[in-house]
């Protein structure tokens, strides 16, 4: 059974929400959150990208930096449209976007259900970005952005979701410059979605693997400094919203090839059978499409024989059979010839990159599926880096989980 713990969110004014909330940290660059930011002095990326508030080129994990964070954070819950919840309560979050829309649990989970593995992963998380969310964890005694998990729904779910969502005003309903339409209800009398939560056996991250290992290892840090840790305390727990798999939606990870030589890629061309096509993204499981030199190709991944269930996404067999095979990538989390695009930026974004000759040569891949996911997770084994993307994402900045409580 996973633990549902109901939490005094720090919450800004309905009217405010536009001018402080944003997007995730880790889906925008330096100089994005810089632009972003600018002239919006509540924006909540001075916060999760406090680096901003530097002179451009400064280290991000600097001392000051991880102080300016917090140093932000704190003005920020200082200021008069900001307020924390009386007594402790779950939210109910709806995200609609492009015609479709999903509904999930707002809540704060375990970090021993993480560490006991109720609470699946299915990404390999690097030391570097561990570090540097557990620096901002600990600088911010917060939690400030929550994490997307999913888990297999139930008709007491659904229906207690849709209670919510009938019967009760929201606290606001904004639509976010990217189309996305936020909507939150506060839920004080949360038994009812509690019970329906808790009868999940386990969870599955669908993003945020780095803030959710962060999340851990600021728990052993804590109980290092604090002699009187009983497991109760704010830091043991950290935010999330957990969604139905039914209603999560993955987009594409695609991938670009930054220096490939043309001997290389007809090679390529001649042994998986290349075919010149219309088509920019491939419509079936197992199929690629890639751009070279202004023109888009077809062709079909090989299968593979005997694997488990990672080797047979069609990431892993990209992976296996191309990225490996053709241009010796053996490890791409690390390797500068490859560079991974978000499905949400479409195929325009792979055309662009190489016709600017950024890169050589790009692959447009079919989405993995929640089912996958969760195979690969229940089965304990990785996906390749950058195997899924989640769309719509969370915004960030409307419901904060801190470690202090405000007295009343």
């Amino acid at each position: 059974m996973i633990t549902i713990k109901p939490f005094r969110a720090w919450r800004p004014e309905p009217r405010k929400v536009e001018e402080v909330t944003c997007v995730p940290y880790d889906v925008i660059s330096t100089d994005e959150a810089r632009e972003m930011a600018k002239n919006k002095p509540d924006s909540f990326l001075h916060v999760i990208r406090p680096e901003i508030d530097f002179e451009e080129g400064v280290d991000e994990h600097k001392d000051e930096v991880y102080a300016k964070g917090a140093e932000n954070l704190k003005k920020l819950l200082s200021r008069p449209f900001f307020d924390q919840d009386h007594d402790p309560a779950v939210y109910v979050y709806k995200l609609t976007w492009q015609g479709r829309s999903q509904s999930g649990l707002f809540t704060c989970v375990s970090v021993e259900d993480y560490d006991k593995d109720l609470i699946l992963k299915h990404e390999l998380t690097r030391p570097d970005k561990e570090d540097d969310r557990t620096r901002h964890i600990l600088e911010q005694q917060a939690h400030a952005e929550p994490v997307m998990l999913t888990c297999e729904g139930s008709d007491s779910i659904e229906s207690a979701i849709n209670f919510i969502q009938t019967k009760r005003l929201h606290l606001f309903e904004y639509t976010s410059p990217d189309g996305v339409t936020h909507t939150l209800w506060k839920v004080a009398d949360y038994e009812r979605l509690q019970e329906a939560f808790q009868a999940v056996g386990k969870l599955y991250v669908a993003d945020g693997h780095h803030r959710c290992k962060a999340a851990s290892r600021v728990v052993e840090e804590m109980k290092k400094t604090n002699p009187d840790h009983t497991g109760n305390e704010e830091y043991n727990f950290f935010p999330a919203v957990i969604f139905p798999k039914d209603q999560m939606r993955i987009l594409p990870y695609n991938r670009v090839i930054h220096k490939v030589e043309e001997n290389v890629f007809e090679k390529m061309k001649q042994e998986l059978n290349l075919k010149a096509t219309a088509e920019k993204s491939p419509a079936n499981k197992g199929d690629v499409c890639a751009y070279y030199k202004g023109r888009w190709y077809s062709f079909t991944l090989p299968e593979v024989t005997g694997g488990n269930a990672a080797d047979v996404i069609d990431a892993a067999r990209l992976q296996q059979f191309v990225l490996s095979a053709y241009f010796g990538i053996e490890n791409p989390r690390t390797d500068s010839n490859i560079s991974f695009i978000g499905g949400i930026r479409g195929t325009a974004e792979l055309e662009k990159l190489v016709d600017s000759g950024k890169a050589d040569l790009a692959f447009s891949v079919y989405p993995t599926s929640v089912k996958e996911l969760m195979d690969v997770s229940d089965n304990g084994l990785l996906m390749p880096p950058k195997s899924t993307w989640f769309e719509p994402k969370l915004r960030s900045g409307f419901v904060i989980h801190t470690y202090h409580q405000q007295e009343f």
